[in-house]
């Protein structure tokens, strides 16, 4: 306030402050809409940082997520499609390759290497209890639902663990409720189980020696070890800089979801009703409602029991009495309608494809293969995520330690940077229409857009084992003597039924060769 504002405050508050409120409307004159505070809209004043957020209501979503998971079979089949889409049926795939100083693959090195790593996904965790493609689907559930997983890396000779396998390294898989987000340590940078240094970069992690929640356990439920951060994989979902705790994939289409399940067990129990058809007796005048029928002896008599069967006949009605039967609405006939709009908003809040959560696949083929298109970028994106923070850092403690252990002789031709170079196989983007999906292959590898250990690597393949198996193939047809015969004809190929002018047609999009292009 001013001298002069002072001034009429001392004579006239209510015209100091309307003079105030007037200040402020001019202040804001011109401004944007979503910033001025109305009685119609909600304002949020909220300042506080993303990791204070997670560290505070991260445990709470968590939560309610995992409860979602047990009890309601769209927010389980809503993370069962993330997890298929992301790491598939058999995890993310490896192709090593190592290279000479010539920049030639080592063919043999990267075989070995091959070898070594297909005996440890057998056995990769401490437990026994996982393969790894198991362990990643594991891992990734829980990276999505709770937000983040955890899992230490042990090597070499440990007390009481046998890793069973050629290279001595295993993984222990961990809860996020075993670095509590509350713990923090006197006198060390330590926020959230994490200790980092001046730059923000994590350099331990408290982490619990049992789980809070375990019931059968005499362990102290204070006991802490703590594991140095280069033998941590810390996977998490982050949306602000400078989080570290992951929160849950599920975190804005909780509500939804709840008010989802509710109102379809309504729905459900009222069709429950409804499906039971009931009846009552209307009685002639309002008197009768409240007399009471006597025998001759002077007892009352039951209440009457009518069952309901085909062709039934009311023959002991009273006179002045008739049959009314229940009426109900129910099934609701708007159900379905409400049902996929609330559902097409929970997969656009999760990043999933609707017609994968709803199980609904009517449509075009270009409309299917356009959602599929559209939707396969965050696939991809969540795939290379979790690549970067979980496939990839196992890959380069594997190889180190194979080295290390003997387990592989490196030659002398070998460019040292690049013995852990590997390309990562993620999921390959399904095919709606094998026929075109495989003209177009064709038609790019012809006019040599694209190479053919590409197009077999998106099929999830592995380009050197394909030309093994070929190989065999073709010497075990020699040997029977089937390579003489003249190939079956091909059939021509039926005219699509549908035209294909939206570019969602991979077939018709290949075709548009570039001035000079070689059929």
């Amino acid at each position: 306030m001013n001298w002069l504002d002072r001034m009429i405050a001392a004579v006239a508050p209510a015209s100091a402050v309307r003079r105030q409120q007037a200040r402020r409307q001019l202040a804001v004159l011109g401004a944007y809409d979503a910033a001025t505070p109305s009685r119609l809209r909600k304002y949020s004043r909220d300042t506080r940082s993303g990791e204070a957020l997670a560290r505070l209501q991260a445990p709470s979503i968590r939560q309610q997520a995992r409860e979602l998971d047990r009890n309601h079979d769209l927010a389980s089949g809503a993370l069962t499609v993330l997890v298929n889409n992301i790491v598939g049926p058999g995890g993310i795939g490896i192709e090593p390759q190592p290279r000479s100083v010539s920049g030639e693959i080592l063919d043999d090195l990267a075989a070995r290497l091959l070898e070594l790593w297909r005996d440890w996904c057998q056995q990769p965790e401490v437990t026994g209890q996982h393969s790894w493609a198991s362990a990643q689907r594991l891992a990734c559930r829980t990276w999505l639902r709770d937000g983040e997983c955890f899992a230490q890396i042990v090597e070499g000779t440990v007390a009481k663990l046998d890793h069973r396998t050629l290279v001595p390294l295993s993984l222990e898989l961990i809860e996020a409720d075993q670095i509590p987000a509350d713990t923090d340590l006197a006198g060390r940078a330590s926020q959230a189980g994490i200790v980092r240094n001046g730059w923000g970069r994590p350099t331990a992690y408290r982490v619990l020696k049992a789980h809070p929640g375990d019931t059968w356990t005499w362990s102290n439920r204070q006991d802490f070890k703590t594991i140095p951060a280069d033998s941590m994989l810390h996977l998490r979902l982050v949306d602000r800089i400078g989080q570290c705790r992951g929160v849950s994939v599920l975190a804005s289409v909780i509500t939804r979801l709840e008010d989802l399940k509710d109102y379809e067990e309504s729905e459900r129990i009222a069709a429950k009703i409804a499906a039971s058809m009931a009846a009552f007796i209307r009685k002639g005048t309002p008197d009768l409602y409240g007399a009471t029928e006597t025998e001759a002896d002077g007892t009352t008599p039951a209440p009457r029991d009518m069952r309901f069967r085909p062709g039934m006949i009311f023959d002991d009605l009273m006179p002045g009495e008739d049959i009314g039967t229940i009426d109900s609405t129910r099934p609701n006939t708007g159900l379905q309608a409400y049902r996929d709009g609330q559902l097409r908003a929970v997969a656009g809040g999760i990043g999933a494809s609707y017609s994968s959560v709803s199980r609904n696949y009517n449509g075009t083929y270009s409309a299917q293969r356009q959602e599929l298109v559209e939707q396969w970028v965050h696939y991809q994106a969540l795939a290379e995520h979790f690549t970067a923070q979980w496939v990839r850092p196992v890959w380069q403690r594997f190889v180190a330690l194979a080295v290390l252990s003997g387990a592989v002789e490196l030659p002398g031709e070998l460019q040292p940077e690049t013995l852990d170079d590997a390309l990562f196989v993620g999921q390959t983007m399904p095919w709606i229409d094998p026929q075109k999906e495989a003209q177009a292959s064709e038609i790019l590898e012809r006019n040599r857009y694209v190479s053919a250990p590409e197009i077999i690597r998106r099929r999830g393949g592995n380009p050197r084992e394909t030309i093994q198996q070929q190989a065999a193939w073709q010497r075990m047809l020699r040997e029977s003597g089937l390579d003489r015969q003249p190939p079956a004809a091909a059939s021509p190929a039926p005219a699509s039924p549908e035209p294909s002018n939206d570019g969602a047609d991979p077939a018709e999009e290949a075709n548009h060769q570039t001035p000079g292009a070689t059929a």
